[in-house]
């Protein structure tokens, strides 16, 4: 019902100018996925409770957490519904980009509802096995990274390379210089692979605690979506000195729906949370900022906005190898990180806020690298 509304509507502005309008329609795709968000997020918490999909907790985690038992989880389902309702519904079908984040996001997001559904059929914190999980989400991985290579077109680019003709779309754009960037070639797609497999693993691991991970989402995804639009836009990214890559601009509708679902499931979401969003939106919503990062050309600067998901990842590998390699000590109380803040005593609350005034803090200093070159 609510897809054939969006699409009623998307009839109803089809004749006037706005519509023609990137953002308008980008406005259009928040609003959108933040009505459905809101308005089904009470639905599906009472459909996750009646089907006893409920939060299976660790028990190697902290002891706090323990309360946290039986919270309906997989509201990461709402999410995903919320933003392809308002991608399908505002944004331009025939454009392949658009194709690339949609489907891309969709699929790891189905792993990581295979790996929510496994843990809760049998009550255990363990879904898919660490190699099964790997392996699917490869397959996705290398896929999408392969379909964006054969269909990337050659374009000059100027004096970014020597040659003065390749394609824009496979090159590696290295910001706060205005003239520096790399030619990956065929190596483009295991880079981009291991940006996106590692977002969506990032995000996953961020997710410990009611809404850390969601906020710092809205904030880079809408950050993403400032990128695609002058990337998409010759003008702009003639003036800001940035690659214009034509047709990309499309994707700020799809950045601007993770923003509006994000928020819509924030609401949810907040401490203390009436749902959790499972590996389903945690595996999806890091795929999908990763794939936008990789089709906008800017996966350096992903990294410097996303770095409360760079330091949760490395606190934990950090961890592993520290204890491995000493024989049983350990750098951090608990990984990740966000795990020894609560073990040293601070609130959940002051985390997870402190954790959101760093990202948009990032992601200020990130959108900064468009003027600073």
């Amino acid at each position: 019902m609510l897809y054939h509304l969006a699409m009623w509507l998307k009839d109803s502005f089809s004749g006037l100018n706005l519509f023609s309008y990137l953002t308008f329609r980008a406005i259009l795709g928040v609003l959108t996925a933040l009505v459905v968000s809101l308005f089904s997020g009470p639905w599906m918490i009472r459909k996750l409770t009646d089907f006893k999909f409920g939060q299976v907790v660790r028990e190697l985690g902290p002891k706090s957490h323990q309360a946290k038992t039986g919270t309906p989880t997989m509201g990461g389902v709402l999410i995903l519904l919320a933003i392809s309702i308002s991608t399908l519904a505002w944004s331009d079908l025939s454009n392949r980009f658009v194709w690339f984040a949609l489907l891309v996001t969709l699929a790891f997001g189905t792993v990581g509802f295979a790996d929510d559904f496994i843990k809760i059929r049998y009550r255990r914190n363990l879904g898919l096995t660490a190699v099964q999980k790997y392996f699917w989400l490869s397959l996705a991985g290398f896929g999408v990274s392969t379909l964006i290579y054969m269909t990337a077109p050659n374009a000059p680019i100027g004096q970014m390379f020597t040659d003065g003709h390749a394609s824009i779309e496979t090159a590696l754009i290295v910001p706060f210089f205005k003239d520096v960037a790399i030619q990956l070639g065929i190596f483009f797609i295991p880079w981009s692979y291991l940006v996106i497999v590692g977002s969506s693993n990032a995000v996953n691991l961020t997710d410990g605690l009611d809404g850390l991970a969601i906020m710092p989402c809205v904030l880079v995804a809408s950050a993403l979506a400032v990128f695609a639009y002058v990337t998409g836009n010759i003008k702009i990214a003639g003036y800001l000195g940035i690659p214009y890559i034509p047709g990309v601009g499309e994707l700020a509708i799809f950045c601007t729906a993770i923003a509006g679902a994000g928020l819509g499931f924030l609401w949810f979401n907040a401490y203390p949370a009436q749902v959790f969003m499972g590996d389903v939106g945690a595996l999806g919503l890091g795929a999908a900022l990763g794939v936008v990062a990789v089709l906008v050309r800017q996966e350096l600067v992903l990294l410097i906005m996303g770095g409360v998901f760079v330091a949760e990842t490395l606190s934990v590998m950090l961890q592993v190898g520290y204890f491995k390699y000493s024989g049983g000590k350990r750098i951090l109380r608990m990984a990740p990180l966000h795990h020894h803040y609560e073990l040293k005593g601070w609130p959940e609350p002051k985390i997870i806020v402190r954790f959101w005034i760093i990202t948009l803090i990032l992601v200020l200093i990130g959108l900064s690298t468009l003027k600073v070159r």
